[in-house]
């Protein structure tokens, strides 16, 4: 009813003269815009520059694989040849794939992008098993030998522990397509370095904890019914927990701007919250293991984390180069947390090593934004160039 009521009483743009409707029209637009959807949102763009000055190009989107759990997206400029293949692994973390809309554009302007886009847990008919860190691991490796060498690796945020454990896999076999790179961003390589609030909560209770008071089973008539997740809304809920005070205050500017006529402005804040409020629940199994592994236990940066059956020996990985990237600013990834990696391959060769700590960035500033686009994008695209 928000949403219909906003629509009818909206002003066009172009109108000049404020409505006396407007201000009501806006509080109408936000009230429909903190409903939630199980939707993956499509991917707001169809043209990309080329890094080469050449102009807009229109961008080719194909499945390259697919799984009951994910299907791997192929994204490349019409008219590209031999550019460099990134397969960029997107976090399951209750968003979808198109949370790194900003990423993959700006990619796109020099590379050839393959994308995880994985599917809703609450879509997925039990009968198609279980989904674990192992399954989690299992398909980088599968993608990486579906796509063949060379390819580079690009983890943003929570999967930078997956693609690790990937490629130490692999180079431990002596694969042949073990990633030319690994490009870690953000991620919660080693929790114990400068926690923040976020690795605090997960300390505070005992996994059996979680599973009481965080798990949930898929109703009918949804596809998964029967699946035991971690719904998606519960996630979004903490993390506009941790920032509460931001989110009302710009919410708040989006009706201001919309009711002084600034559309294009508040616009863009709509959209950003539009892909926000799009929410994916996960398997219960990939998140209590994440929990327990990661923020609880430290498998990894221990040397005890175990991917079926098999030990995990990040010393292993020395063919590929490894950039690390970090925000100075970050209260999800704390410094130090994703540098870790940088002493856990510790017989790869210095010079394959880069660290890149972006002052004044946050979180998401380190993979989407201006930020990401001016300062951190450049040093991405020179280090795939070198590694390539």
């Amino acid at each position: 009813m928000a949403t219909l009521t906003a629509e009818l009483l909206a002003e066009p743009p172009s109108t000049g003269a404020a409505s006396p409707w407007r201000g009501l029209a806006a509080s109408l637009e936000l009230s429909a815009l903190l409903g939630l959807t199980h939707e993956r949102p499509a991917f707001p763009f169809a043209t990309v520059s080329a890094g080469d000055g050449a102009g807009e190009r229109p961008v080719e989107m194909t499945i390259a694989d697919e799984t009951p759990f994910c299907r791997l997206l192929r994204f490349r400029r019409a008219g590209s040849v031999g550019e460099p293949r990134v397969l960029l692994v997107a976090p399951m973390s209750g968003h979808f794939a198109t949370l790194l809309s900003g990423t993959l554009r700006t990619l796109l302007q020099d590379h050839e992008v393959y994308l995880t886009d994985w599917i809703n847990a609450r879509d997925i008919p039990p009968a198609h098993g279980r989904f674990g860190f192992d399954e989690y691991v299992a398909h980088l490796v599968r993608f990486l030998r579906e796509l063949g060498p060379p390819v580079h690796l690009m983890g943003v945020c929570q999967p930078t522990v997956a693609c690790l454990a990937a490629a130490a896999l692999m180079a431990e076999e002596g694969d042949v397509c073990q990633p030319a790179s690994l490009v870690l961003m953000a991620g919660p390589i080693d929790t114990r370095h400068s926690p923040t609030r976020v690795n605090e909560l997960a300390q505070e209770q005992p996994i059996d904890w979680f599973e009481r008071n965080l798990i949930a089973t898929v109703p009918p008539p949804a596809a998964g019914a029967g699946r035991r997740v971690y719904p998606g809304f519960v996630q979004l809920a903490a993390f506009m927990s941790m920032n509460t005070a931001r989110h009302r205050a710009s919410l708040q500017r989006m009706r201001a701007l919309r009711v002084a006529g600034e559309h294009a402005r508040a616009d863009a804040i709509r959209d950003f919250y539009r892909e926000y409020f799009a929410v994916m629940d996960l398997p219960a199994e990939f998140y209590l293991e994440t929990v327990a592994s990661i923020f609880q236990e430290h498998h990894l940066p221990l040397g005890r984390m175990v991917v079926r059956g098999r030990r995990v020996d990040c010393s292993a990985i020395r063919r590929p180069f490894l950039l690390t990237i970090e925000g100075e600013r970050d209260d999800i990834c704390g410094i130090g947390q994703t540098l870790a990696a940088q002493d856990l391959c510790s017989r790869m060769p210095v010079y394959r090593k880069t660290h890149l700590l972006a002052p004044g960035v946050g979180h998401y500033g380190v993979f989407s934004g201006r930020r990401w686009d001016r300062r951190i994008y450049p040093a991405v695209r020179d280090f795939i160039a070198s590694a390539h």
